[in-house]
């Protein structure tokens, strides 16, 4: 997996933030992300979906940096459909130990510059196969390692341990891996889809009164 990258330091206080954007380049297709108020929607294409997995990854690895897709300004494929009006989202993965304050996002996105670019090369392995995870330790009360969720700057933050984003993105790196495929074996079938959410249940919200639900829809390019 390879994502072309920018890399930002901005210094907040004592301490340098690291952010590693996404810079796909101008010809990338799908991504886009929406609080629908009772949910959070999610739309990729099949190059979308590569990016979301590769990108998700490199959260699982990167402990010391957030993770940031600049996708709000992206369309979605259900823009206008309907009466209510979603709200568009960036997306931030940042590991929990950096403890990084979610309201502190809009200074540091303000201040991030050009960056510098880089190219990033991961493993085509590096999310687990989802046979490989096992799922019900997630349901022992002693299991710590659940992603939390957090809405700031119209940006969705997903907060987590290295474990936290590997576990999850097993079902990202599926998703990806068969949602061309679904498409062209299933024709009739309109929805293909993964669910990921935090804590060991689905919840209608969390604790701050985000959406408890980030529902990830395949689209073809759009």
């Amino acid at each position: 997996m390879e994502q072309r990258v920018r890399v930002h330091k901005v210094r907040r206080g004592g301490s340098e933030v690291r952010v590693v954007r996404s810079d796909p380049g101008p010809d990338a297709t799908g991504l886009a992300l929406r609080d629908d108020g009772y949910r959070l929607s999610m739309y990729a294409d099949r190059e979308g979906a590569d990016r979301l997995a590769a990108l998700w990854a490199l959260a699982a690895r990167s402990s010391r940096s957030l993770v940031h897709l600049p996708i709000r300004e992206n369309p979605a494929p259900h823009d206008g459909a309907g009466d209510a009006v979603p709200v568009a989202l960036d997306l931030v993965l940042v590991h929990h130990s950096l403890r990084f304050p979610a309201s502190s996002w809009k200074e540091v996105r303000a201040r991030l510059g050009a960056g510098t670019p880089h190219t990033v090369t991961l493993p085509d392995d590096d999310l687990p196969d989802g046979d490989a995870v096992d799922h019900g330790r997630r349901h022992h009360r002693t299991y710590r390692d659940h992603l939390g969720f957090d809405i700031a700057a119209h940006t969705l933050f997903v907060v987590g341990s290295s474990t936290a984003f590997r576990e999850e993105g097993a079902a990202l790196r599926d998703f990806a891996d068969r949602a061309a495929s679904h498409r062209r074996r299933y024709p009739a079938s309109a929805h293909f889809c993964v669910e990921v959410s935090p804590g060991p249940w689905g919840r209608g919200r969390t604790r701050r009164h985000v959406p408890g639900s980030l529902h990830i829809e395949y689209h073809d390019r759009w």
